[in-house]
């Protein structure tokens, strides 16, 4: 993909940085993989507010991605790479031997007509799906599993891609995007090479409008809300909120630990992500 700037017609226009799409070789989605979405507004089953500053936005419609990659020894051929809304990396549509069509994450470089495949026999290449422990070490993986046969939950944005350290016994310590290293059972499977749409951080909007459309809602400042409503609002004339930043509920919104200390999964993490230093 590229990057498209815009003419400087207008304020909103000049600070526009749009994608192209010129990588996307099909603009209509595969019918039978296409499900209806119910957009909720940020309530939950009781209509309270559970979620804030979501609502409103283009209507969309989800496509149905495989996660598992659990076809084996069928191969497929890439017919489409397509841009899906739900997400920032684009998709690409395969057409199994046996007829089958199903929708997976786009690694960078698939192009269409190429071969794909998942099992435990086939070769690393870009775009097929094997477990852990036929991977070998330092190539870029993408869509990794956390448990065996649960679908894949990490690396999974746009141009992210993790890479094998070391493997020990019935575990392979990978690198994550964020420089953590986690322990992963070496029977969960993994997509060889990285995420598509690399230039996606590069996007931007413009205008609040264009945000609007994606399904948020404005999100004012605490310091700028009244006393009511946020610990920092209030005051005569513009202050500083009185107070280290938080979120409505007094909690530290800077540097403030979120993750629960019994948290099961603490124990397969080697080496915790490192924060990101301010200038």
């Amino acid at each position: 993909m590229a990057i498209r700037q815009r003419k400087p017609t207008t304020p909103s226009q000049r600070h526009t940085a749009l994608d192209d799409f010129a990588d996307v070789t099909r603009h209509r989605p595969e019918p039978s993989l296409l499900e209806p979405i119910k957009k909720s507004g940020g309530r939950n089953n009781y209509g309270r507010v559970t979620a804030r500053r979501q609502g409103g936005g283009n209507k969309r419609r989800f496509r149905t991605i495989d996660f598992r990659r659990d076809k084996d020894g069928v191969p497929a051929k890439v017919a489409a790479i397509e841009y899906d809304p739900n997400r920032t990396a684009r998709i690409a549509l395969l057409h199994y031997a046996d007829g089958e069509k199903r929708y997976i994450l786009a690694p960078r470089g698939l192009g269409v007509g190429q071969k794909v495949e998942s099992g435990e026999k086939v070769e690393p290449n870009t775009g097929n799906c094997m477990p852990l422990a036929n991977i070998p070490s330092g190539l870029p993986i993408h869509n990794i599993e956390v448990r065996p046969g649960r679908g894949a939950k990490l690396v999974r944005s746009a141009g992210l891609g993790a890479t094998i350290s070391a493997k020990e016994g019935d575990y392979a310590h990978i690198i994550l995007p964020s420089g953590e290293v986690r322990k992963v059972h070496i029977r969960c499977r993994a997509t060889i090479g990285q995420v598509s749409n690399l230039e996606h951080s590069s996007i931007s909007l413009g205008k609040a409008g264009r945000h609007r459309w994606l399904g948020f809602r404005p999100c004012p400042r605490g310091v700028a809300q009244n006393p009511v409503s946020h610990p920092m609002g209030g005051g005569e004339g513009r202050s500083s909120g009185g107070r280290h930043p938080c979120s409505p509920w007094g909690k530290l919104s800077k540097g403030g630990k979120t993750r629960k200390r019994r948290n099961p999964t603490s124990s397969m993490i080697i080496r915790r992500r490192q924060k990101k230093s301010r200038r």
